[in-house]
């Protein structure tokens, strides 16, 4: 039989061992690392992804010392008493036919904690803590803890580690001219500064033998001045392979880079273009990685050379089983990650376990495990009314686990409120989680019924035919109270965001929550809403030089920015910066972009009245007309619940609330598919 993709699902000999496919799970910190009975959770979560069918794993960043933790609590391997730990995970993966490597990570200067030590003591945009530089004794000993750490994740039955030697991490700090001032043997000219790269991989080698793999994972993107060049890029590779390593990974951009390179706003595969040029110097297999969520893309770039192996974190935090649906060519059932980064990312910042919001089971295997019912018990007659994501998710979890249901939604198309997140420009990625979740329905043999508003009058109707009700009806946008709120002028984000309306040049937006940013960014990107679609308008928008002849690929390049068609005004009531809630990993971008778009941005805003004249406003004391043509409402939300009051938990059958309808919070989808999904699993 000929397979979809080939090339995606071929072997990748290594010599000594051979990987069953080009498949990659990428590094990524999940919170369980230094969680209590972690390390069991993290066998089950990686095990998982290894039945998935997974050709290499490679584990969060642990750390060879305690200086190079992340935080004051991140995980080390240091000492012989924390193998055991590790002998759970390498089994579990082992036991599932698959290949586990540990990532060796040395936070330097990004610590956040201070015992912080780097090349120089040079303060990290990113961390309150400056510092201490390491003594050239401190170097020497730091590279023997690396070459420690290998051995002990040797013992620990680890396949192999990769080196981190990119993202601004230490390894990048001694790289990099702009964090290495040094006058010793580790300093000063380009030679120096890799030395110590180079030998912690030389010296890893000699210590593990030749039948041990070695990733190093090698900035080939800086995205910051003072970063290497191309040349000098080449040059490390080049070095790195001949000290031993077995793979090299993509690295792409330092933390404190100003440019998104994960987010979905990013086009899919939009740096692979750098390996390419890369593998054009080396021999040993190259993987590329970033924004690569789907088999087809994949196998396109693995096709065409770019790579030898592609690497995806996210993705298989979406979807546990993503290899093995591609390799039964059943792509369609791949839930597909969209670059969210709201309970992954987001959540390891503010030190929370890492989960997915379309698949809020990441993570948590152990506690959401999806037990189909036994064979003793009948399925239960479920009604679930409302198509967006709570009922979405139940809906199929449910129906997945043995119980019979019947999905209703009020109007022509299931996805509810993701049917306006995906035509936000950067926001695309929504339509391929409605996507999934269609193709789910029709597996689980949910009975569908569109166009089916159902009303509080037929309550008893669905009490006498169904055992349960769950109620996912989702939200109505807020109205406030603000004279002249009738006015003609006065738009709802509704109206604006399917077409219903037509906006003027200049609008005031009432509300910066999400919604409110979702609307300005809709607003402001007629002429280059294709951006997170085409990576060279991409690359001209954030002045990367995709082919790295700049510094650290963007020393000198300009920043090609679209001018927007509209003035827009995004207010809110309290003071405080706007977009203070929005997440942690890609809020920074949204007001970036809206900056540049030349957004006025006013807090601590009173409305007056609405007039002909336009929106008028008292900003501390001060009364303000704007003139605009438009007002659009996005104060918030409130739930829509008709079916559901105080006496119906007292008769007939059991009624239960998700989603929007039971909490209306900013449309948060990760709590609603959360809730959704959780509720299934215990009916």
């Amino acid at each position: 039989m000929t397979l979809k993709y080939p090339t995606l699902l071929s072997p990748l000999n290594l010599g000594f061992t051979t990987l069953k496919n080009r498949v990659l799970m990428g590094s990524m910190h999940t919170g369980l690392e230094e969680s209590f009975g972690g390390h069991k959770k993290l066998s089950t979560f990686f095990g998982k992804r290894a039945k998935g069918g997974v050709g290499l794993i490679v584990t969060g960043g642990i750390s060879p010392n305690f200086a190079g933790r992340v935080s004051p609590f991140s995980s080390q391997l240091t000492y012989f008493w924390q193998v055991w730990k590790h002998r759970q995970i390498t089994a579990a993966v082992h036991h599932e036919g698959g290949k586990i490597v540990l990532q060796i990570l040395h936070a330097g200067r990004y610590a956040y904690h201070p015992w912080a030590v780097a090349p120089s003591a040079i303060k990290s945009p990113i961390s309150p803590f400056r510092p201490r530089a390491l003594s050239e004794r401190g170097v020497e000993k730091t590279i023997s803890d690396f070459v420690h750490t290998a051995l002990l994740a040797q013992a620990a039955g680890y396949d192999g580690v990769e080196v981190m030697g990119s993202e601004g991490y230490l390894i990048n700090e001694f790289i990099a001219a702009r964090t290495n001032k040094r006058r010793d043997r580790f300093g000063g000219s380009y030679e120096n500064r890799i030395r110590f790269a180079v030998e912690i991989v030389r010296r890893m080698r000699k210590e593990v033998g030749e039948k041990f793999i070695i990733i190093y994972r090698l900035s080939m993107l800086d995205l910051v001045e003072g970063g290497s060049t191309w040349e000098e890029i080449v040059s490390l590779g080049k070095k790195i392979e001949a000290a031993g390593a077995t793979l090299i990974n993509t690295g792409i951009g330092w933390h404190e880079a100003r440019i998104p390179t994960i987010a979905t706003m990013v086009p899919r595969a939009a740096f692979t273009a750098i390996t390419r040029q890369m593998k054009k110097e080396l021999t040993i297999p190259l993987i590329t990685t970033n924004r690569i969520n789907t088999p087809e893309i994949a196998e396109e770039l693995l096709a065409r050379g770019d790579a030898d192996m592609v690497s995806m974190a996210r993705p298989l935090l979406a979807d546990a089983d993503f290899v093995i649906k591609a390799s039964e060519e059943r792509s369609d059932e791949i839930n597909t990650c969209i670059g969210c980064n709201q309970a992954c990312l987001d959540h390891v910042f503010k030190a929370k376990r890492a989960s997915c919001l379309v698949n809020p089971q990441a993570c948590h295997e152990e506690e959401l495990q999806a037990r189909p019912l036994p064979a003793s018990q009948k399925g239960k007659r479920v009604a679930v009314v409302g198509a967006g994501p709570a009922g979405l998710a139940f809906a199929t979890t449910a129906a997945n686990r043995g119980h019979h249901v019947t999905l209703f939604e009020g109007s022509k198309e299931i996805g509810g409120q993701f049917n306006l997140a995906k035509r936000v420009p950067g926001k695309e990625e929504f339509h391929e989680t409605i996507r999934y979740f269609k193709r789910m329905l029709e597996l689980e043999r949910v009975e569908v019924h569109l166009n089916s508003y159902v009303e509080i009058k037929e309550r008893a109707t669905l009490e006498k035919n169904f055992d349960h009700v769950v109620v996912a009806t989702g939200v109505t946008p807020r109205r406030p109270t603000i004279k002249g709120i009738n006015h003609p002028k006065v738009l709802s984000y509704l109206d604006v965001l399917t077409g219903k309306v037509k906006v003027g040049t200049s609008v005031a937006i009432i509300g910066a929550g999400g919604i409110g940013f979702d609307l300005a960014t809709f607003l402001t990107s007629d002429e280059d809403h294709a951006l997170s679609l085409n990576e060279t308008a991409f690359a001209k928008y954030w002045g990367i030089d995709l082919t790295v002849k700049a510094r650290g690929g963007v020393e000198g390049i300009k920043r090609e920015i679209l001018k927007s068609l509209r003035q827009v005004y995004l207010l809110q009531r309290s003071e405080g910066k706007l977009g203070e809630k929005l997440g942690k990993t890609t809020g920074w971008v949204h007001r970036a972009m809206l900056k540049d778009k030349q957004v006025i941005m006013m807090d601590a805003v009173t409305y007056e009245k609405i007039d002909d004249q336009g929106l008028h406003i008292d900003r501390k004391g001060k009364k303000e007309l704007l003139a605009v043509e438009h007002i659009v409402i996005c104060a918030g939300q409130e739930s829509k619940r008709e079916l559901f009051n105080e006496d119906i938990k007292i008769k007939g059958p059991q009624y239960h609330l998700i989603g929007g309808a039971d909490v209306a919070v900013e449309l948060d989808a990760k709590r609603a598919i959360h809730q959704g999904t959780r509720l299934a699993l215990t009916l």
